[in-house]
């Protein structure tokens, strides 16, 4: 794991040795094992690295290949090794030593600009091909690590971070109104649409799944991987699904595992996380090694408000979880001196810009500083489980069956639904007819209005950046007024834009903390491994989530694997934590809605309203209100302002 950082002179003249060490510099903030750079007369090229992998203390990066006229730097954990070793020809005595960087470096030199479509991991990196006189460089396919650029003054820079580049000659802090009317407009937490966009007129990124090549003062971008359905697999019974799950997800996990340090995981009372546990935790065993767990719940005296069949503390689903599948060493952490509102500064500090997730951010930064305090290298999660492994949404699956008139398994599944959940079969009915036709519930009157969200930006903004437009033709958020969740599924996997944040969040608390996120549930194997299985795996006989459900008897505790009445949710203490600070928060809040400088942005007397119907006395329940929501996200891109100015 490293901050990496370059600059290539574009018109091939010596650099200035003084902008590479300058790079380097702003990285100091991060902790490191170690901090090199290599200087060519016209490239330069910088690592501060964080020891994860076996083979990372005998890592020297940057790396350069007299031989082969090749040097290179990365941010990279590769999980195909065995694989890649024995294509690349590797003599067997070398492959257990061999770092990450230079099975890159050779996957270069056998397939050249088609390498990052045999890799599998998450990654970033550079390399300087002196025989072309060019930069090439990648980032895996769904962004979990991050590549920014900067182009000016004849040069071209980059960097795992933001704010490096803006000490460059000609850099800027402009606000990049395109990528800041798309933060403002989208109201799931997708960031932005445009993934080759920052916050800054002057920075940019290289998206997920692209790689770039950069030869003089021309750039070259190719999108190398697209996430598309395989062919339906088929096999003979249901025992051959649940065992073919078993061995992709088992290697997923496996491949994981791969540190010098102690491995962590995020457990919550659920599926996902718990059967990354399930195998985490075998798999440590034979190796003598514990599985530390973290796990998050509300603070002491939190009077849960109704959340229907949500809970908001998981402890005795986790206990199960503990209990059943042993080698865990469990941390349950409620972080008492925390909340959103006291931690939105510390946020902004890590993601160098505005963020949506207000309500998780408390407890998210305190699993990691607990992760580091424990000498956790890998933190294990399962946040894409939900679109992969535990796929299988019961009443979506009865109406995808009703539109495409398949009564018999319709009628089938419906029954099955109602008697196991023992829920009323008319309001399923409903239920599922508007999810098959979702179109329909706008044509009845009184309806429109009411699916109306109030909007954050302001919407003089949003006509002069023309933003709504764009977004429609992107299709750039998730509506289940106007698509399928399997559209919705789909876009997850085939746009990649909607998982960038999580990769440039995971990639800035990584380096803060010197812990790496790793998800078994975004490996690449394992997502087309379940877009490949039949649809009737994931729904059977009325039960949700059946695949996953079936293939972990008996490595999770049924409590856990057959629970289908309660979920657990996070966050839902965040305006309870936030009562002592409220006087403040609410001053805040007026304060932005009459500032000049978030005035031209935002959406201030729509949430003027928001904060009228908040009220002047905190309300526990209005933590997943969309007035409590709107005014969050405004006040998080308010305090990013103040600190630009």
């Amino acid at each position: 794991m490293s901050a990496i950082a370059g600059i290539y002179h574009t018109q091939h003249d010596t650099l200035d040795p003084d902008l590479g060490l300058s790079l380097m510099r702003q990285l100091e903030r991060y902790p490191a094992d170690e901090a090199r750079g290599w200087q060519h007369p016209d490239v330069y090229l910088g690592c501060r690295a964080q020891w994860i992998t076996p083979q990372s203390p005998a890592e020297r990066l940057p790396y350069y290949d007299r031989e082969r006229g090749l040097a290179i730097t990365s941010d990279a954990i590769i999980d195909n090794r065995p694989e890649l070793l024995e294509q690349l020809g590797v003599p067997s005595e070398d492959r257990e030593s061999l770092p990450d960087s230079l099975l890159i470096l050779l996957a270069y030199e056998k397939w050249g600009e088609q390498t990052p479509v045999h890799l599998l991991g998450d990654f970033a990196f550079m390399i300087w091909d002196e025989r072309k006189r060019s930069l090439f460089g990648a980032r895996d396919f769904s962004g979990n690590r991050t590549l920014y650029y900067y182009r000016g003054a004849g040069l071209f820079a980059f960097c795992t971070v933001i704010h490096p580049l803006l000490v460059l000659p000609g850099a800027d802090r402009r606000l990049n109104e395109e990528w800041t009317s798309e933060f403002l407009a989208i109201h799931s937490r997708v960031d932005a649409a445009d993934c080759f966009s920052t916050i800054y007129q002057s920075v940019q990124q290289l998206p997920p799944a692209h790689s770039m090549t950069v030869t003089g003062d021309k750039i070259a971008f190719s999108q190398y991987c697209t996430v598309e359905a395989p062919p339906t697999l088929r096999l003979r019974s249901n025992g051959d699904y649940e065992e073919a799950f078993r061995e992709v997800f088992g290697r997923a996990v496996h491949d994981r595992l791969r540190t010098r340090l102690a491995v962590g995981a995020n457990l919550s009372g659920g599926l996902d996380s718990g059967s990354v546990v399930s195998f985490a935790a075998a798999e440590l065993r034979h190796r003598g090694q514990p599985l530390h767990t973290f796990s998050s719940y509300p603070v002491e005296n939190f009077g849960e408000f109704s959340l229907g069949r949500r809970i908001a503390d998981e402890r005795p689903f986790i206990q199960e979880t503990i209990d059943h599948v042993g080698n865990i060493e469990p941390s349950f952490l409620n972080f008492p001196d925390l909340s959103p509102y006291s931690e939105i500064d510390p946020w902004l500090d890590i993601m160098e810009m505005p963020y949506k997730f207000i309500e998780n951010s408390y407890w998210l930064k305190g699993i990691y500083e607990q992760a580091q305090s424990k000498g956790i290298g890998v933190l294990l999660s399962g946040q894409r489980g939900n679109w992969s492994i535990s796929w299988g949404p019961a009443l979506d699956y009865q109406a995808k069956l009703l539109r495409e008139f398949r009564w018999r398994s319709f009628y089938h599944e419906y029954k099955q639904y109602n008697r196991s959940m023992g829920a009323d079969p008319r309001k399923v009915l409903q239920i599922v007819g508007r999810k098959a036709f979702p179109f329909l519930r706008n044509l009845r009157p009184g309806n429109a209005q009411q699916d109306v969200l109030p909007e954050l930006i302001n919407p003089d903004f949003a006509r002069r950046t023309a933003v709504q437009e764009k977004l429609r033709q992107l299709q750039a958020d998730d509506d289940p007024s106007t698509r399928t969740v399997y559209e919705i599924r789909r876009a997850h996997f085939t746009q990649p834009h909607i998982w960038n944040v999580n990769g440039t969040a995971a990639t800035k608390t990584s380096l803060k903390y010197g812990v790496w996120d790793r998800d078994p549930t975004n490996d690449l194997r394992v997502i087309k491994f379940c877009l490949s299985v039949p649809e009737e795996q994931f729904v059977q006989d009325g039960v949700d989530r059946s695949l996953i459900r079936r293939a972990m008897q008996g490595r999770l505790p049924d409590k856990v694997r057959l629970n289908r009445k309660q979920r657990g949710v996070q966050g839902a203490d965040g305006i309870f934590r936030m009562i002592p600070e409220w006087n403040s928060f609410l001053g805040e809040l007026r304060e932005m809605l009459s500032d000049a400088r978030a005035v031209p942005f935002l959406n201030t007397a729509g949430l003027a309203q928001c904060l009228e119907r908040l009220g002047s006395k905190p309300k526990t329940e209005y933590i997943y209100h969309s007035d409590f929501r709107l005014l969050t996200r405004g006040l998080v891109f308010y305090r990013f302002l103040k600190q630009l100015s």
